[in-house]
């Protein structure tokens, strides 16, 4: 845990610095290293599965029938509490989605009852129904689990837990497979219920917020890392906003964070907003203030990945500005891009290997560059791209900024992934409606920024009046907005590679 400077009255900081322990539910603490102890831990999952996920009632009986017994899924929840290993968890859960599915024999069976009663004269009524025994085949029996679970007092916030450790393992390949990636995709719908935006509390976050609340702000923080208290100060002090949302069931607590600078043009450098060396006024002048620009959006529970908050969170922000800055006239992010020096990298390698012309870099580019870092272009250029260091020379950044800028673009603009943006912030806005509006050169020259996107940031303009159409655009058609800068900038990739 990131620990920050002890600025606060001793009282604050005390409860600060001794957090409420959370206890943990008793449960088997069994060594999957051996295998007699594997054994029996799998038979203790099967038993428990066996007991708290059971069959599915006849489609008559399907209202009639008991609802589950809550000792029944606190059994499960607290057997799941006491697995100590990733690799149990993923084991348990693999074991639900592949064993406690849909019946795909009932479904085959209502399927064609379905389409024998299309080739029929039959009543509606008639028809209606066999499609409702369709979908009920079509249920699987771990949701009616987690369905009660969400009924116990804090099952939502031990399902939310449950889905992050699910995409950890998949992401860590500890468990596969379509049954757990349908389970995935069940559990993730149902909290999409449960976390719609009627059931979502804006609050704002001020230097007066409880302490607690600020410290979650700071530990979530995960585009640009809170370093001190002086630094949390600043971040929601005068022409700064923090917003997140928490759900009506844990009022308080973050679910999904923004942070928000009020400016009077559209920032084209993040020092501007969090570096203390531009000073601000202790007293905000509203009329100075025009621009909305969103810095920071951050997810605290990985387990509502997926999930859409972000796009409702930057809805209700920009209700509440308008509320209080009636003349705001612009709203734009200012954005990192993730991923694109680890693409770029990739890029000049395969590159590399093909000894002729790149297309990467026109000839004049690829000569300076040589005489600059001593080595061929493409070669000389990964380690410095990899650790930043190339930002330490004027003369290589310079040479640097136009094949940058291009190469950037087109990752942005032509990089696909289905259609859409391969990039997961331009997806995140595009489909919010919002225009690929400007790229911007050195705009975080922190480690982190140079070395995860060469310094580059972008920002991604709302006009209010078009994001629907925009929204559609993009999703309907995979159609890109873009601005006059971006599209010239792909113009010159695409006629200097000659794609």
């Amino acid at each position: 845990m990131r620990v920050l400077w002890p600025i606060l009255s001793a009282g604050r900081l005390l409860r600060l610095r001794l957090p409420p322990q959370q206890p943990q539910p008793p449960g088997p603490r069994l060594s999957s290293g051996r295998p007699a102890a594997a054994g029996a831990l799998e038979r203790a999952m099967d038993e428990l599965l066996h007991r708290a996920v059971p069959a599915m009632p006849a489609y008559e009986l399907r209202e009639k029938t008991p609802a589950r017994a809550e000792n029944q899924c606190a059994d499960f929840v607290s057997f799941y509490g006491g697995l100590a290993e990733t690799a149990e968890r993923a084991e348990l859960l693999g074991r639900l989605a592949r064993g406690f599915g849909v019946d795909h024999s009932q479904v085959a069976e209502q399927s064609a009852g379905v389409l024998q009663l299309r080739q029929q004269p039959r009543e509606p009524a008639v028809l209606l129904q066999a499609e409702d025994r369709l979908r009920y085949a079509l249920v699987p029996r771990y949701r009616s689990l987690f369905h009660h679970i969400s009924k116990m007092e804090g099952g939502v916030r031990f399902l939310v837990r449950l889905r992050a450790d699910l995409l950890e393992a998949q992401a860590l390949k500890l468990v596969e497979g379509p049954h757990v990636r349908e389970m995935n995709g069940v559990l993730k719908n149902m909290l999409s219920e449960w976390f719609s935006s009627g059931f979502l509390n804006l609050e704002r976050v001020t230097w007066h917020s409880p302490c607690e609340v600020l410290q979650r702000i700071s530990e979530a923080e995960a585009v640009h890392p809170v370093k001190t208290w002086m630094d949390m100060k600043w971040r929601v002090g005068p022409y700064r906003r923090c917003y997140f949302f928490s759900h009506c069931s844990t009022p308080g607590e973050p679910l999904i964070i923004l942070h928000v600078a009020l400016t009077n043009e559209i920032s084209s450098s993040i020092q501007t907003i969090i570096v203390k060396e531009y000073p601000l006024s202790e007293t905000e002048e509203r009329n100075k203030i025009t621009t909305a620009i969103f810095y920071s959006l951050s997810l605290t529970q990985q387990g509502l990945q997926g999930v859409e908050l972000g796009a409702f969170l930057i809805k209700r922000v920009v209700k509440e500005l308008q509320k209080e800055f009636p003349q705001l006239g612009a709203f734009s992010s200012l954005s990192p891009i993730p991923g694109f020096t680890k693409w770029l990298l990739g890029l000049l390698k395969a590159k590399a290997k093909e000894h002729g012309r790149s297309g990467l870099l026109t000839d004049c580019e690829s000569q300076e560059i040589a005489e600059l870092t001593g080595g061929p272009a493409l070669e000389t250029l990964q380690p410095l791209l990899s650790s930043g260091e190339w930002a330490q020379s004027e003369r290589l950044a310079r040479a640097l900024q136009a094949p940058l800028m291009r190469l950037c673009a087109w990752y942005l603009h032509g990089e696909k992934h289905r259609g859409y943006a391969l990039n997961p912030v331009a997806h995140f806005h595009l489909q919010n409606g919002a225009v690929l509006w400007r790229i911007n050169w050195l705009a975080d020259v922190s480690l982190k920024g140079l070395t995860s996107a060469c310094g580059l940031m972008v920002n991604y303009r709302y006009f209010l009046e078009d994001t629907a159409a925009n929204s559609t655009a993009y999703l309907g058609c995979k159609s890109i907005k873009a601005s006059e800068q971006v599209l010239s900038l792909v113009a010159q990739f695409q006629k200097n590679s000659k794609l």
